[in-house]
């Protein structure tokens, strides 16, 4: 006896589930951060430049002072935060894309970088964090002494 029959696909059941799932979500007054919407924390590119990296960020709507840099081992940690919108009450959303709280990104870089010269820049929404690359070193001869 054949349990499955030739011409009808599971996709059409994964398909109305979905539906289902997001009808019910939409019905809901709550809001769901991080479980429709995608990640919390920024998108990066990292450039491998000739002397240093460079690292882009789109952190739109995050202030300075709200931005947190440290680099320790060959991993940069970037922390920042959104703020809820001026004026708006969170309970009464009909729709939020823009999540707003605190966040955290940790990047692990390729090579050591040179503590001298780091910067960070923040315009328009865009975080650029140059890091120059340590000089490399060459090999050392270590000395042998008797005992």
């Amino acid at each position: 006896m054949a349990v499955f029959r030739w011409g009808h696909s599971w996709s059409d059941a994964f398909s109305d589930l979905e539906r289902e799932v997001d009808s019910i979500l939409q019905s809901v007054n709550q809001t769901f951060q991080g479980l429709r919407f995608g990640r919390q924390h920024p998108p990066i590119n990292l450039y491998d430049l000739d002397d240093h990296y460079l690292i882009t960020a789109e952190i739109a709507g995050v202030a300075t002072e709200d931005l947190d840099l440290a680099i320790a081992n060959g991993v940069l940690t970037i922390r920042g935060g959104r703020q809820l919108d001026e004026g708006a009450d969170e309970n009464r959303y009909r729709r939020q894309e823009r999540p707003h709280g605190s966040w955290q990104r940790s990047i692990s870089l390729p090579e050591r970088v040179s503590e001298d010269g780091l910067k960070a820049d923040l315009t328009n929404g865009i975080l650029q964090i140059v890091l120059p690359k340590a000089q490399d070193e060459a090999p050392r001869q270590i000395p042998v002494t008797g005992g």
